[in-house]
């Protein structure tokens, strides 16, 4: 079942572009929260955004350049704002399609139809994990953040990884070093620590500030 995504702050259309597309067995999220798009996008994982171009607090052109920030899932811009320049800022914003409002449902689903075809027939899927705005990209071993992207080593995102799937708890040291292993990085207790004193680094030039936590004779820990 594919994931779809509805970035529309008109519920009536909303509400009917979700029920047409439930009936044909797809899973729909509508956003409610316009103001941070990211985590929501993040925790749905969708496998194709509608995205109106009008939106309360930011526009559909800034929340697609996010989207292409972490991911190349294919984005529909649906608008009434169709002229020329609008269909060419879309595009170049990194959209994939153009949809004039008023449109007919049957157009749309064939639309988006055709769009999931051409992206997923060969290609894999792009799995994120978000935490307070904190986006890690396990298919790129990258973090974003507030439209900054930086690109991890191996060893960085396999501890950055490690704690975000395990948020709320304290992961020791030796748990982290045995997944290590487990992808034959032969990491020993110093090694960690440098592994660890570098992400927090990274992650501190990139806004992040106290995002690891160092629980003293136990591990780290990301905080909910």
């Amino acid at each position: 079942m594919y994931r779809i995504l509805m970035v529309e702050d008109d519920e009536t259309i909303s509400h009917e572009i979700k029920e047409n597309l439930e009936s044909w067995g797809y899973e729909v999220q509508e956003t409610e929260n316009f103001k941070d798009v990211m985590a929501l996008f993040a925790r749905f994982d969708p496998q194709l955004v509608l995205m109106d171009i009008s939106l309360p607090f930011y526009n559909g052109y800034h929340w697609c350049a996010q989207i292409r920030q972490v991911s190349k899932v294919p984005v529909i811009f649906l608008s009434s704002a169709s002229d020329n320049m609008n269909i060419v800022m879309a595009v170049n914003m990194g959209a994939d399609d153009f949809v004039a409002k008023p449109f007919d449902l049957m157009v749309l689903m064939a639309k988006v139809q055709a769009m999931l075809r051409r992206t997923y027939e060969f290609a894999g899927q792009t799995n994120l994990i978000e935490h307070k705005g904190v986006i890690l990209n396990i298919s790129d071993a990258s973090i974003s953040y507030q439209g900054e992207k930086v690109e991890l080593t191996k060893n960085e995102y396999k501890i950055l990884q490690i704690l975000m799937e395990h948020m709320g708890n304290t992961v020791s040291r030796e748990a982290i070093m045995t997944r290590l292993w487990e992808t034959d990085s032969y990491v020993d207790d110093n090694t960690l620590t440098v592994n660890v004193t570098r992400l927090r680094r990274k992650l501190e030039e990139t806004g992040i500030s106290d995002f690891i936590q160092t629980k003293k004779g136990m591990g780290y820990i990301i905080e909910q």
